[in-house]
């Protein structure tokens, strides 16, 4: 909680900076011509949250019916993206439902552990496009460290995959004395099972290209929401800009993952990024009020939702108990 506090101060006080020196009247005027967007927004994340449903469905081998997955989708997201939890609370929330569900331990495990290594990959990718996109047309001199960064990027998608399927489990297996003062149930054995359960889903190729191409989809939708938004407030710049604009910032947005929502990392890197193509900081900071905003009313109903379904399911284990 330390932790989440100190970072949630600093990220608020580089908002607070930034916005000083690109200027809150020039921002909220920029806001004010893309207010609009806001709704259409708030559609296209949802439907963005159905699709990465729908893939985590396929990496899970099935369970519950779809519009099950896609409120728990939106549950896990809401509570990942809202409160300080490291990206980690709404993924552990994610295998408990399924397992209320269900769907057997292991499996939720292994499943959602291998829909958050597509969504990993597929954002890499994303973001690897994102700087060809920046080589090939962007301003003169991106073309250089553009090509080195995306290098790298392809050894880091090749070793996340390759210490997943091998080496992570010896790794996690020493450490389990440790780990099991923090988790008491964890067990040497309850990691082997999930790892063979996981590389038993690593097998199904076809599940594992379906699911890659969905949150792939998903990744590129969010060009169309920077594209608008720009148009606008009067700013041009074209499909190749915004593409390169929306993976980078996001790129930007998941390296800040221990800020809550990564505020004031998201902005930094939009203002950055964006400044490439001549667009001021204070649009930049406008387009990340934007996305804040949809995000807000987004995450804000998950954990509505969220708290909804826990006290249901509490009041309806006393009714039990009371029997």
């Amino acid at each position: 909680m330390i932790v989440a506090f100190i970072s949630i101060v600093l990220g608020g006080g580089a908002v607070i900076i930034l916005a000083a020196w690109a200027g809150v009247a020039a921002i909220g005027d920029e806001v004010w011509k893309a207010s609009w967007v806001i709704g259409p927004a708030v559609a296209l994340m949802l439907f963005q949250t159905w699709l990465s449903a729908v893939a985590w469905r396929i990496s899970v081998g099935g369970g519950p019916r779809l519009m099950r997955y896609f409120r728990i989708r939106w549950m896990r997201e809401a509570v990942n993206g809202m409160l300080p939890v490291a990206q980690l609370g709404g993924n552990i929330l994610g295998v408990r439902m399924l397992t209320q569900r269900g769907v057997a331990g292991p499996t939720a495990t292994a499943g959602t552990t291998l829909d958050i290594t597509i969504e990993v990959v597929t954002q890499l990718v994303f973001t690897m496009a994102g700087f060809a996109a920046l080589a090939a047309w962007g301003p003169a001199g991106a073309a250089g460290w553009a090509w080195w960064i995306m290098a790298l990027m392809g050894g880091c998608v090749g070793g996340f995959v390759m210490a997943q399927r091998g080496g992570l489990v010896r790794l996690v297996e020493a450490l389990i004395r440790p780990l099991a003062w923090v988790f008491p149930g964890i067990t040497v054995q309850s990691v082997r099972e999930l790892h063979a359960e996981l590389l038993r889903l690593h097998r199904d190729w076809r599940a594992l290209l379906k699911a890659g191409a969905l949150h792939l989809t998903a990744w590129v939708l969010g060009v169309s929401e920077t594209w608008v938004a720009l148009w606008a407030m009067g700013l041009g710049g074209g499909l190749a800009a915004a593409f390169v604009i929306e993976s980078l910032g996001m790129a930007a947005r998941t390296a800040g993952f221990i800020v809550p929502g990564a505020l004031g990392v998201q902005e930094g890197g939009l203002v950055v990024v964006a400044g490439l193509y001549g667009i001021p900081a204070e649009a930049a900071i406008a387009l990340s009020m934007v996305k804040r905003a949809r995000e807000v009313v987004v995450g804000v109903a998950g954990l509505l939702m969220w708290q909804w379904s826990a006290g249901r399911r509490l009041l309806g284990s006393r009714a039990r108990d009371s029997i």
